[in-house]
Protein backbone atom coordinates (compact mmCIF):
# COMPACT_ATOMS: atom_id res chain seq x y z
CA UNK A 1 0.00 0.00 0.00
CA UNK A 2 1.92 3.02 -1.29
CA UNK A 3 0.94 6.56 -0.30
CA UNK A 4 2.35 10.08 -0.79
CA UNK A 5 4.68 9.71 2.18
CA UNK A 6 6.59 6.94 0.45
CA UNK A 7 8.16 9.49 -1.91
CA UNK A 8 9.95 11.16 1.03
CA UNK A 9 13.03 9.79 2.85
CA UNK A 10 11.21 9.41 6.17
CA UNK A 11 10.74 5.63 6.50
CA UNK A 12 11.52 4.16 9.92
CA UNK A 13 11.04 0.49 9.01
CA UNK A 14 11.10 -1.66 5.88
CA UNK A 15 7.33 -1.18 5.47
CA UNK A 16 5.45 1.57 3.60
CA UNK A 17 4.55 4.73 5.55
CA UNK A 18 0.90 3.59 5.75
CA UNK A 19 1.89 1.05 8.41
CA UNK A 20 3.02 2.06 11.92
CA UNK A 21 4.22 -1.11 13.55
CA UNK A 22 1.57 -3.51 14.81
CA UNK A 23 -0.19 -1.73 17.70
CA UNK A 24 -3.75 -0.72 16.79
CA UNK A 25 -3.51 2.20 19.25
CA UNK A 26 -0.75 4.02 17.36
CA UNK A 27 -1.60 7.70 16.83
CA UNK A 28 -0.02 10.90 15.47
CA UNK A 29 -1.42 14.23 16.72
CA UNK A 30 -1.14 18.01 16.42
CA UNK A 31 -2.26 20.33 19.21
CA UNK A 32 -2.36 24.16 19.32
CA UNK A 33 -3.69 26.83 21.67
CA UNK A 34 -3.63 30.63 21.79
CA UNK A 35 -4.93 33.48 23.92
CA UNK A 36 -5.03 37.25 24.01
CA UNK A 37 -3.03 39.41 26.44
CA UNK A 38 -5.73 39.04 29.08
CA UNK A 39 -6.88 35.52 28.21
CA UNK A 40 -9.60 36.66 25.82
CA UNK A 41 -10.72 34.58 22.80
CA UNK A 42 -8.81 31.49 23.93
CA UNK A 43 -8.74 28.99 21.08
CA UNK A 44 -7.39 25.49 20.57
CA UNK A 45 -7.11 22.86 17.86
CA UNK A 46 -6.32 19.15 17.86
CA UNK A 47 -5.93 16.91 14.81
CA UNK A 48 -5.16 13.21 15.13
CA UNK A 49 -4.36 10.42 12.72
CA UNK A 50 -4.92 6.76 13.68
CA UNK A 51 -3.26 4.67 10.94
CA UNK A 52 -4.46 1.24 12.11
CA UNK A 53 -8.02 2.44 12.67
CA UNK A 54 -7.91 4.17 9.24
CA UNK A 55 -9.48 7.28 10.80
CA UNK A 56 -8.49 10.95 11.16
CA UNK A 57 -10.33 13.43 13.37
CA UNK A 58 -10.01 17.05 14.42
CA UNK A 59 -11.64 19.69 16.60
CA UNK A 60 -11.34 23.46 16.83
CA UNK A 61 -12.65 25.49 19.79
CA UNK A 62 -12.90 29.13 20.76
CA UNK A 63 -14.03 30.59 24.08
CA UNK A 64 -15.88 33.87 23.66
CA UNK A 65 -18.29 35.63 26.02
CA UNK A 66 -18.44 32.67 28.39
CA UNK A 67 -19.25 30.08 25.71
CA UNK A 68 -16.88 27.41 24.42
CA UNK A 69 -17.80 26.77 20.79
CA UNK A 70 -16.46 23.48 19.43
CA UNK A 71 -16.24 22.27 15.84
CA UNK A 72 -15.80 18.49 15.53
CA UNK A 73 -14.89 16.56 12.38
CA UNK A 74 -14.02 12.96 11.55
CA UNK A 75 -13.27 11.10 8.30
CA UNK A 76 -11.91 7.89 6.93
CA UNK A 77 -8.15 8.18 6.53
CA UNK A 78 -7.96 5.91 3.48
CA UNK A 79 -4.38 5.13 4.62
CA UNK A 80 -3.15 8.53 3.34
CA UNK A 81 -1.30 10.30 6.16
CA UNK A 82 0.10 13.24 4.16
CA UNK A 83 -3.31 14.93 3.80
CA UNK A 84 -3.45 16.96 7.02
CA UNK A 85 -7.12 17.90 6.78
CA UNK A 86 -10.38 16.64 8.25
CA UNK A 87 -13.39 18.21 6.57
CA UNK A 88 -13.33 21.95 7.33
CA UNK A 89 -10.19 21.78 9.54
CA UNK A 90 -6.72 21.69 7.97
CA UNK A 91 -3.07 22.31 8.85
CA UNK A 92 -0.22 23.46 6.62
CA UNK A 93 3.43 23.07 7.67
CA UNK A 94 5.00 26.24 6.28
CA UNK A 95 8.45 25.75 7.83
CA UNK A 96 9.07 22.56 9.82
CA UNK A 97 9.62 23.13 13.56
CA UNK A 98 8.92 26.87 13.10
CA UNK A 99 5.77 28.04 11.24
CA UNK A 100 2.41 26.33 10.74
CA UNK A 101 -0.93 27.52 9.42
CA UNK A 102 -4.41 26.51 10.60
CA UNK A 103 -7.42 26.91 8.32
CA UNK A 104 -11.03 26.56 9.46
CA UNK A 105 -13.69 26.79 6.76
CA UNK A 106 -17.06 25.74 8.15
CA UNK A 107 -19.68 28.20 6.84
CA UNK A 108 -22.54 25.85 7.73
CA UNK A 109 -21.39 25.99 11.35
CA UNK A 110 -20.69 29.76 11.15
CA UNK A 111 -17.00 29.34 11.93
CA UNK A 112 -13.98 30.35 9.85
CA UNK A 113 -10.35 31.13 10.71
CA UNK A 114 -6.89 31.60 9.24
CA UNK A 115 -4.15 31.43 11.86
CA UNK A 116 -0.36 31.32 11.56
CA UNK A 117 1.83 30.10 14.42
CA UNK A 118 5.51 31.16 14.58
CA UNK A 119 7.74 29.47 17.14
CA UNK A 120 9.69 31.65 19.59
CA UNK A 121 12.52 29.12 20.07
CA UNK A 122 13.45 25.60 19.06
CA UNK A 123 10.89 22.99 20.26
CA UNK A 124 11.40 21.09 23.49
CA UNK A 125 11.51 17.29 23.27
CA UNK A 126 9.79 15.91 26.35
CA UNK A 127 11.09 12.63 27.82
CA UNK A 128 9.54 9.53 26.29
CA UNK A 129 6.34 8.55 28.10
CA UNK A 130 6.05 4.84 28.86
CA UNK A 131 3.40 3.57 31.26
CA UNK A 132 2.21 0.02 31.81
CA UNK A 133 -0.81 -1.38 33.59
CA UNK A 134 0.33 -4.84 34.59
CA UNK A 135 1.70 -6.42 31.40
CA UNK A 136 -0.11 -4.03 29.06
CA UNK A 137 1.57 -0.92 27.62
CA UNK A 138 -1.05 1.79 28.04
CA UNK A 139 1.16 4.65 26.84
CA UNK A 140 4.37 4.78 24.84
CA UNK A 141 4.82 8.09 23.07
CA UNK A 142 7.00 11.14 22.46
CA UNK A 143 5.95 14.81 22.46
CA UNK A 144 7.57 18.01 21.24
CA UNK A 145 6.34 21.31 22.66
CA UNK A 146 6.89 24.84 21.36
CA UNK A 147 5.65 28.28 22.39
CA UNK A 148 4.93 30.87 19.76
CA UNK A 149 3.13 33.96 18.51
CA UNK A 150 -0.04 34.07 16.42
CA UNK A 151 -1.26 36.18 13.52
CA UNK A 152 -4.55 35.92 11.67
CA UNK A 153 -8.25 36.03 12.46
CA UNK A 154 -11.25 34.05 13.70
CA UNK A 155 -14.82 34.61 12.47
CA UNK A 156 -17.52 33.16 14.72
CA UNK A 157 -21.21 33.80 13.95
CA UNK A 158 -20.28 36.73 11.69
CA UNK A 159 -18.05 38.44 14.27
CA UNK A 160 -14.44 38.56 13.10
CA UNK A 161 -11.57 39.31 15.48
CA UNK A 162 -7.81 39.50 15.00
CA UNK A 163 -5.39 37.27 16.90
CA UNK A 164 -2.33 39.36 16.04
CA UNK A 165 -0.25 39.58 19.18
CA UNK A 166 -1.77 36.44 20.75
CA UNK A 167 0.65 33.95 22.33
CA UNK A 168 0.26 30.23 22.76
CA UNK A 169 1.67 26.74 22.58
CA UNK A 170 1.69 23.86 20.15
CA UNK A 171 2.70 20.25 20.52
CA UNK A 172 3.18 17.19 18.35
CA UNK A 173 2.94 13.75 19.85
CA UNK A 174 3.08 10.27 18.37
CA UNK A 175 3.15 6.73 19.65
CA UNK A 176 0.67 4.59 21.58
CA UNK A 177 -2.25 5.77 23.70
CA UNK A 178 -5.78 4.39 24.13
CA UNK A 179 -7.74 5.46 21.04
CA UNK A 180 -10.92 4.36 19.31
CA UNK A 181 -13.40 1.98 20.91
CA UNK A 182 -12.59 0.74 24.40
CA UNK A 183 -11.00 -2.71 24.67
CA UNK A 184 -13.89 -5.09 25.54
CA UNK A 185 -11.60 -7.32 27.62
CA UNK A 186 -10.41 -5.51 30.73
CA UNK A 187 -7.02 -6.24 32.25
CA UNK A 188 -6.98 -8.81 35.06
CA UNK A 189 -6.76 -8.65 37.95
CA UNK A 190 -8.74 -5.38 38.01
CA UNK A 191 -6.74 -2.30 38.93
CA UNK A 192 -8.28 0.97 40.16
CA UNK A 193 -7.53 3.91 37.85
CA UNK A 194 -4.81 6.38 38.79
CA UNK A 195 -3.50 9.19 36.58
CA UNK A 196 -2.04 12.54 37.57
CA UNK A 197 -1.09 14.89 34.74
CA UNK A 198 -0.02 18.53 34.85
CA UNK A 199 1.21 20.36 31.74
CA UNK A 200 2.03 24.05 32.16
CA UNK A 201 3.67 25.95 29.28
CA UNK A 202 3.91 29.72 29.77
CA UNK A 203 4.92 32.67 27.59
CA UNK A 204 6.87 35.57 29.11
CA UNK A 205 8.19 38.71 27.36
CA UNK A 206 11.78 37.40 27.27
CA UNK A 207 11.15 33.71 26.71
CA UNK A 208 9.21 30.53 27.43
CA UNK A 209 8.83 28.16 30.34
CA UNK A 210 7.77 24.52 30.09
CA UNK A 211 6.80 22.19 32.92
CA UNK A 212 4.98 18.89 33.08
CA UNK A 213 4.58 16.10 35.62
CA UNK A 214 3.09 12.62 35.74
CA UNK A 215 2.88 11.44 39.37
CA UNK A 216 1.99 8.11 40.93
CA UNK A 217 -0.50 7.77 43.78
CA UNK A 218 2.15 8.63 46.38
CA UNK A 219 3.00 11.83 44.52
CA UNK A 220 6.31 10.60 43.12
CA UNK A 221 6.90 11.77 39.55
CA UNK A 222 7.54 9.11 36.92
CA UNK A 223 7.89 11.68 34.13
CA UNK A 224 8.72 15.33 34.91
CA UNK A 225 10.66 18.08 33.18
CA UNK A 226 11.19 21.84 33.52
CA UNK A 227 12.83 23.88 30.74
CA UNK A 228 13.56 27.54 30.03
CA UNK A 229 13.87 28.75 26.42
CA UNK A 230 14.94 32.32 25.76
CA UNK A 231 13.50 33.97 22.67
CA UNK A 232 15.35 32.71 19.61
CA UNK A 233 17.11 29.87 21.44
CA UNK A 234 18.28 26.97 19.33
CA UNK A 235 18.34 23.32 20.33
CA UNK A 236 21.51 23.83 22.37
CA UNK A 237 20.14 26.95 24.09
CA UNK A 238 17.37 25.23 26.06
CA UNK A 239 18.04 25.27 29.82
CA UNK A 240 16.75 22.28 31.79
CA UNK A 241 16.18 22.52 35.55
CA UNK A 242 16.39 19.19 37.39
CA UNK A 243 15.16 20.38 40.79
CA UNK A 244 11.52 21.21 40.03
CA UNK A 245 8.43 20.76 42.18
CA UNK A 246 4.79 21.84 42.04
CA UNK A 247 2.29 22.72 44.78
CA UNK A 248 -1.41 23.10 43.91
CA UNK A 249 -4.29 24.62 45.84
CA UNK A 250 -7.45 22.87 44.67
CA UNK A 251 -10.89 24.46 44.44
CA UNK A 252 -13.18 23.05 47.09
CA UNK A 253 -15.46 20.35 45.74
CA UNK A 254 -13.49 19.85 42.51
CA UNK A 255 -10.27 18.48 41.04
CA UNK A 256 -9.45 21.80 39.39
CA UNK A 257 -6.70 24.14 40.59
CA UNK A 258 -7.33 27.45 42.31
CA UNK A 259 -3.62 28.29 42.18
CA UNK A 260 -0.36 26.51 41.45
CA UNK A 261 3.29 27.26 42.13
CA UNK A 262 6.21 25.58 40.35
CA UNK A 263 9.43 25.90 42.37
CA UNK A 264 12.85 25.67 40.72
CA UNK A 265 16.38 25.58 42.10
CA UNK A 266 19.72 25.30 40.32
CA UNK A 267 23.04 27.15 40.02
CA UNK A 268 21.07 30.30 39.14
CA UNK A 269 19.25 30.25 42.46
CA UNK A 270 15.60 29.72 43.31
CA UNK A 271 12.60 30.78 41.26
CA UNK A 272 8.85 30.49 41.45
CA UNK A 273 6.37 30.38 38.59
CA UNK A 274 2.88 31.19 39.87
CA UNK A 275 -0.24 30.17 37.93
CA UNK A 276 -3.49 32.04 38.64
CA UNK A 277 -6.41 30.63 36.60
CA UNK A 278 -8.98 32.95 35.04
CA UNK A 279 -11.27 30.16 33.80
CA UNK A 280 -11.21 26.56 32.57
CA UNK A 281 -11.15 25.41 28.96
CA UNK A 282 -12.67 21.92 28.75
CA UNK A 283 -10.52 19.48 26.77
CA UNK A 284 -13.70 17.55 26.03
CA UNK A 285 -14.17 20.12 23.25
CA UNK A 286 -11.09 18.71 21.50
CA UNK A 287 -12.27 15.12 21.82
CA UNK A 288 -10.45 14.21 25.06
CA UNK A 289 -12.92 12.00 26.92
CA UNK A 290 -15.84 13.08 24.74
CA UNK A 291 -18.62 10.42 24.78
CA UNK A 292 -19.36 10.97 21.07
CA UNK A 293 -16.29 12.67 19.55
CA UNK A 294 -13.60 10.76 21.44
CA UNK A 295 -10.31 10.28 19.60
CA UNK A 296 -10.38 7.64 16.88
CA UNK A 297 -14.08 6.79 17.09
CA UNK A 298 -15.77 5.99 13.76
CA UNK A 299 -18.37 8.38 12.33
CA UNK A 300 -18.44 7.31 8.70
CA UNK A 301 -16.70 8.69 5.61
CA UNK A 302 -17.09 12.29 6.87
CA UNK A 303 -18.97 13.85 9.75
CA UNK A 304 -18.97 17.45 11.03
CA UNK A 305 -20.80 18.95 14.01
CA UNK A 306 -20.84 22.12 16.09
CA UNK A 307 -21.25 22.06 19.86
CA UNK A 308 -21.62 25.01 22.28
CA UNK A 309 -20.77 24.74 25.97
CA UNK A 310 -21.95 27.50 28.31
CA UNK A 311 -19.08 27.49 30.80
CA UNK A 312 -21.11 28.67 33.78
CA UNK A 313 -23.39 25.62 33.43
CA UNK A 314 -20.72 22.93 33.03
CA UNK A 315 -20.62 20.41 35.90
CA UNK A 316 -16.93 20.46 36.85
CA UNK A 317 -17.38 17.30 38.94
CA UNK A 318 -18.48 15.13 36.01
CA UNK A 319 -15.81 12.68 34.89
CA UNK A 320 -15.76 13.97 31.30
CA UNK A 321 -15.04 17.49 32.61
CA UNK A 322 -12.04 16.66 34.79
CA UNK A 323 -9.59 17.29 31.95
CA UNK A 324 -9.07 21.04 31.54
CA UNK A 325 -6.60 23.67 30.53
CA UNK A 326 -6.94 26.55 32.98
CA UNK A 327 -6.27 29.83 31.18
CA UNK A 328 -3.81 31.63 33.46
CA UNK A 329 -1.98 34.75 34.36
CA UNK A 330 1.54 33.48 35.10
CA UNK A 331 4.14 35.31 37.19
CA UNK A 332 7.87 34.53 37.32
CA UNK A 333 9.77 35.56 40.46
CA UNK A 334 13.44 35.13 41.30
CA UNK A 335 14.84 35.08 44.83
CA UNK A 336 18.08 36.65 43.57
CA UNK A 337 17.57 40.28 42.72
CA UNK A 338 13.79 40.35 42.83
CA UNK A 339 13.33 39.81 39.07
CA UNK A 340 9.68 39.52 38.05
CA UNK A 341 7.96 38.93 34.71
CA UNK A 342 4.24 38.52 34.01
CA UNK A 343 2.99 36.39 31.15
CA UNK A 344 0.22 34.07 30.05
CA UNK A 345 -0.07 30.31 29.91
CA UNK A 346 -2.19 27.29 30.66
CA UNK A 347 -2.31 24.82 33.53
CA UNK A 348 -3.54 21.56 32.05
CA UNK A 349 -4.91 19.15 34.65
CA UNK A 350 -6.21 15.59 34.56
CA UNK A 351 -6.25 13.96 37.97
CA UNK A 352 -8.00 10.61 38.42
CA UNK A 353 -7.64 8.33 41.41
CA UNK A 354 -5.44 8.76 44.49
CA UNK A 355 -2.75 11.44 44.82
CA UNK A 356 -1.45 11.76 48.37
CA UNK A 357 -0.02 15.33 48.19
CA UNK A 358 -3.39 16.57 46.92
CA UNK A 359 -5.38 14.72 49.58
CA UNK A 360 -7.17 12.54 47.02
CA UNK A 361 -7.67 8.97 48.24
CA UNK A 362 -10.32 7.52 45.94
CA UNK A 363 -11.09 7.31 42.24
CA UNK A 364 -13.14 10.49 42.28
CA UNK A 365 -13.20 12.24 45.63
CA UNK A 366 -12.86 16.01 45.66
CA UNK A 367 -10.88 18.73 47.40
CA UNK A 368 -12.14 19.66 50.84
Amino acid sequence: MLTKGDDFPIHQTSEPIAYSGTDRNFYDRYFFNGQGPNGEDFFALALGVYPHLNIADASFCIVRDGVQTCLHASRWLMMERMDIAVGPISIEVLEPLKRLKLIIDAPEQSLKAELVFTGRAFPVEEPRFIRRSGPRAVMDYTRLTQNGAWTGWIDLDGRRSSVDGFMGTRDRSWGVRPVGARDPQELVPPQPPQFYWIWAPANFPTGSFFFHSNDDAAGLPWNRRAVWARNGAGASGLHEVDAAAIAIEWKTGTRHARRAVVSLRDERGGREIIYEPDYEFYMLGLGYGHPKWGHGLAHGALAVEREDLELSKVDARAAQHLHVQAVCKVTYRSDTGGTEEVGRGVLEQLVIGPHAPSGFAETLDFAK
